[in-house]
C-alpha cells in the first residue's frame, strides 16, 4: 500500500480512504502480506478490471482530444522518450 500511495501521490491516510471506497465498490480487495501482518496489497477484482476496461475509452478520447492533437509527431516522440526514462527511473526506487 505504501508503494501505491507513492505512485498515486497520496498520503497513506488519503490512500486508505480511497481504498476503502474502492473496496466498498468491489473493484478491489485487500490481501494481507504473508511475511508482515501489518502490510497489505491492493488487488484488483474482476469487477475492477471490467470497470477499468469500460472507462479506458473515455480517458483515451480525452488524451487525444485535449493533449495529443496539439503535438507534432516529433514532439510526441520526445515526450514518449522523456516519460519512458522517468518511468524507468521511478521503477528503480
Amino acid at each position: 500500500m505504501h508503494e501505491l500511495a507513492e505512485r498515486v501521490v497520496l498520503s497513506r491516510s488519503g490512500l486508505t480512504r480511497l481504498v476503502d471506497r474502492l473496496e466498498a465498490e468491489r473493484v478491489l480487495t485487500r490481501d494481507r502480506c504473508g511475511t508482515d501482518r501489518r502490510g497489505a496489497y491492493a488487488v484488483i477484482t474482476e469487477q475492477g478490471i471490467f470497470a477499468l476496461r469500460r472507462a479506458w475509452p473515455v480517458y483515451a478520447n480525452g488524451i487525444a482530444k485535449y493533449f495529443a492533437q496539439w503535438l507534432t509527431p516529433e514532439e510526441a516522440e520526445v515526450l514518449e522518450s522523456a516519460f519512458g526514462r522517468i518511468l524507468q527511473a521511478a521503477s528503480k526506487k
